[in-house]
């Protein structure tokens, strides 16, 4: 796996001081030194765990790969020795670290001295992660117990190959009647715990762009405001009227998002992405006024209207412009995830990396605001820009996204957002729903489309709270002063961009 990785590239193996152990290890478990040797013979290998130094694509890094022919992949004291040095090496050299797992768990052999040797991994990653140093796990056939609970699923990305056995729970441990898919790395893709399925001839170049996106990096700058893209058209009030009135189209509750559920990002490579896609323009966004200035909505009713016109750009089309290679990150880490959002790094044509957090136009589950915060949380420590495009409106309300904890997601988005030390900047590209909306938005770097609106809630419920007619719905959204061109004047956007 090394190999199919660096490629050409020398790969320097390194090795800890050797540590005298006693006869068959720490419990004298018979047999056990005999075990050894006979692992050793068959893999050339004097452990379970060999680490060094490498190039993949062109990008240094230290690589820790576990060799399951020996005893299982296990981890025993010796397995821990190494995997604190490889930490400590990537911490030393400031290199991000890359680990290919292998491994059945802990060493029965070695008792509770192999299993306490998961604590020691857990130190090492954290002072790792608290330096800043990017952590890159590839999980292959199979990667179960404690090495999965810490090199694998503690590290900031993770990607598997297809058809590997992925669990806490071996083969041997687990329930008979369990779902065996739960346990695969498609199952673990779609429970939100993998970030990426790679088949093995797209690794080296998945590897590569995720070593480039994550760094480290010097000082980067704040993410450029994209370029508006123009709509396929825009909804006129004879239009409006075709659904009854100009109020009907503001009621509507279609809110041309969904269709995206059906499109979400490929499990595959996570490098999805036009490599024709054309570059952000940085510095083409402006106020209106500037340029080729848009037609801005004469009414709240016709904002709302714009901004629910399934014909309008879609997150989808704003990342391909703005990248030309996107890196998804999948999932919330606690077993879900939201089709309505997208999350990941993106490389831009100069190849600067931006993480991005975008809303499809749908309402956003409490997983999406999870995964949300979960990348700019990556994003900070990593020194790495945040683009944030808004478009969904608003936060999910049902029994489910409530059981879910949408109020704690939402509040650990709003954190996220407040606690971000990078630059963050936000486009609004179509309806920014009250809270749900605002969670992910910056407080001092927010821009809107003329085809966007931001409102503290929604016209229909408005009117609704205040009793008014249905019919005065649209006369609700003039009040609210939700348009483009009123959030700017109101100091909550900067521009219009063009």
């Amino acid at each position: 796996m090394i190999a199919l990785l660096t490629g050409a590239t020398a790969f320097t193996e390194h090795r800890p001081p050797p540590r005298p152990r006693p006869p068959d290890g720490p419990l004298g478990w018979a047999g056990y030194d005999a075990a050894r040797r006979r692992a050793a013979a068959r893999t050339g290998e004097e452990e379970s765990v060999v680490y060094g130094t490498g190039s993949v694509g062109g990008r240094a890094c230290v690589l820790l790969s576990f060799e399951f022919g020996f005893l299982g992949g296990s981890l025993g004291g010796p397995t821990g020795d190494r995997l604190t040095a490889a930490y400590e090496l990537a911490l030393t050299r400031r290199l991000p670290l890359l680990a290919l797992v292998a491994t059945g768990g802990s060493r029965m052999q070695e008792g509770m001295v192999a299993l306490t040797q998961l604590q020691r991994v857990a130190a090492a990653s954290v002072r790792l992660r608290a330096a800043g140093i990017p952590q890159i796990a590839v999980v292959r056939d199979p990667t179960t117990g404690g090495g999965w609970a810490t090199v694998g699923a503690g590290a900031d990305v993770v990607l598997a190959l297809p058809g590997a056995q992925i669990g806490f729970a071996g083969s041997r441990v687990r329930p008979p009647d369990a779902d065996p898919y739960a346990y695969s790395a498609e199952g673990q893709f779609a429970a939100g715990q993998v970030d990426a399925v790679v088949p093995p001839g797209e690794l080296p170049t998945a590897v590569a762009h995720w070593l480039h996106a994550l760094g480290p990096h010097e000082a980067l700058p704040p993410a450029p405001v994209p370029r508006a893209l123009p709509s396929a058209g825009e909804p006129s009030r004879t239009e409006a009227a075709d659904a009854g009135t100009v109020e009907a189209a503001v009621t509507e509750p279609a809110y041309a998002g969904t269709e995206g559920t059906a499109d979400a990002e490929p499990a595959h490579a996570g490098t999805e992405g036009a490599a024709d896609a054309e570059p952000a323009h940085a510095g083409t966004e402006g106020a209106v006024g500037a340029g080729s200035t848009p037609r801005l909505p004469a009414t709240g009713r016709e904002a709302v209207a714009r901004a629910r016109d399934p014909r309008r750009p879609r997150a989808e089309a704003y990342l391909a412009d703005c990248f030309p290679v996107r890196l998804p990150l999948h999932g919330d880490r606690s077993g879900g995830t939201d089709p309505g959002l997208l999350t990941g790094f993106g490389l831009r044509a100069d190849g600067r990396p931006v993480a991005y957090v975008a809303q499809r136009g749908t309402p956003t589950r409490p997983a999406g605001y999870r995964a949300a915060a979960r990348t700019i949380r990556l994003a900070d420590r990593l020194g790495v820009p945040v683009l944030t495009l808004v478009d969904t409106p608003g936060a999910a309300n049902d029994a489910e996204a409530e059981r879910a904890g949408a109020g704690a997601a939402i509040a650990d988005a709003f954190a996220a957002i407040a606690a971000a030390r990078v630059p963050v900047t936000t486009l609004v590209i179509g309806e920014g729903g009250s809270g749900g909306a605002l969670a992910l938005a910056s407080p001092d770097n927010t821009h809107v489309t003329a085809d966007s609106y931001f409102s503290v809630i929604a016209p229909e419920l408005a009117a609704a709270i205040l009793k008014r007619a249905p019919s005065e719905t649209g006369a609700t959204a003039d009040q609210l002063r939700l348009r483009p061109q009123d959030l700017v004047e109101l100091g909550i956007a900067r521009s219009i961009v063009t």
